[in-house]
């Protein structure tokens, strides 16, 4: 398979510098452009499958009909926020 190339990105002349003096020891600004892209598409996809399991774990809280309501869960929240104030254990 043949290798690609990223589009070229304009930016401003002295954000180019800030990135140049950031690059470390060794490092070029392509293998820097390259680990950032990698970077937000591996971050972008984790992302998404987090949303995704959320949203079946929804799903199956609402049909099995076993879901705890937003309000019992700040009652048991401010009941142990109290005890910690307090000094007590809830």
């Amino acid at each position: 398979m043949k290798t690609a190339t990223i589009p070229p990105v304009r930016i401003e002349p002295s954000f180019r510098q800030e990135i140049e003096r950031s690059l470390e020891e060794g490092e070029s600004l392509t293998s820097l452009v390259e680990a950032a892209v990698r970077n937000e598409v591996t971050r972008r996809r984790v992302q998404s499958e987090f949303v995704r399991r959320g949203m079946a774990a929804i799903h199956r809280t609402v049909v099995a009909g076993d879901g705890i309501s937003a309000q019992a869960v700040i009652a048991k929240l401010e009941t142990k926020l109290a005890a910690a104030r307090s000094g007590k254990h809830a």
